[in-house]
């Protein structure tokens, strides 16, 4: 039967909703992504710009008012040697050797603070403290910052400070002076340590004297755990060739490696200048 002429053919009109939707389920999505997108670069910009930012200036703080306090109220009886017979600052019970253990052995960024456990005889090592004593310069890498006792994240290496492992030599002194650093945040000091070489000096100055050491060997990458290499006469445990066989006055440096990583260890040794 033929449709008559005129007579309306009904045309079925497909809904929009279901476009809709799907366009605003998109939407909501790549809001979604790009707030995300946000907040992980703020979280990037704040770990790796401020942090710094006020890491070294907390430490440079700390520089000026260790200095300021040293210039204004002189040891009464200053010695400006380096034989090592100066207390370099740090309280007399500190013992001049003892073997840290390998929880206070992080050579990095580690929540550690733990005090070593001592030889027969050793008076026990101060417990760990915030308190700057030291300051450090390394002229190559126009570096200048404190160092506070023990290597706890939270109130020495996340301040921009060099940390004193527990139990190990003061500056000065016979032994190994053994000290970790941030390689990347927090104020990064030790972050081009990788970057010195055979000769180059590093000076250390307390209230009583300003040492200096010469760089001697640098042990490129050795396990976080390799405690040898903060002992009294540094040796690595991992990797044998590296490190002393006899006492001295050492100077050992530790950080990160590689960069934005922890997963092993960078080490500077230096021994101090007669």
């Amino acid at each position: 039967m033929r449709a008559r002429v005129g007579q309306r053919v009904p045309v079925v009109v497909q809904s929009r909703g279901r476009r809709r939707t799907g366009a605003r389920v998109l939407w909501v999505c790549a809001e979604t992504v790009v707030t995300c997108g946000v907040v992980v670069l703020l979280l990037v910009v704040h770990q790796l710009w401020w942090t710094n930012q006020q890491a070294r200036a907390e430490a440079g703080r700390q520089v000026r008012v260790l200095e300021r306090e040293w210039d204004i109220s002189p040891p009464a009886e200053s010695s400006g040697d380096s034989s090592g017979d100066s207390s370099g600052g740090v309280p007399e019970d500190v013992p001049e050797s003892v073997e840290p253990s390998a929880d206070s052995y992080a050579g990095g960024p580690v929540d550690a603070g733990t005090r070593a456990p001592t030889r027969p005889g050793a008076p026990d090592p101060p417990p760990s403290s915030s308190a700057a004593f030291a300051v450090l310069r390394i002229p190559r890498l126009g570096l200048t910052v404190p160092v506070a006792h023990g290597v706890s994240k939270r109130s020495v290496l996340d301040k921009g400070y060099a940390g004193h492992y527990p139990g190990t030599a003061a500056p000065g002194r016979t032994g190994n002076f053994a000290l970790a650093g941030h390689r990347n945040t927090h104020g990064e000091p030790f972050r081009y340590i990788n970057r010195l070489v055979k000769g180059d000096e590093i000076s250390v100055r307390t209230r009583d004297a300003t040492y200096t050491y010469r760089v001697d060997r640098i042990l490129p990458r050795t396990a976080p755990r390799d405690v040898g290499v903060v002992r009294a006469v540094p040796r690595s445990i991992v990797r044998p060739s590296y490190g002393y066989d006899a006492p001295g006055a050492y100077l050992t440096l530790t950080t990160c490696t590689p960069e934005f990583s922890s997963a092993h260890r960078l080490v500077v040794w230096a021994k101090l200048v007669p």
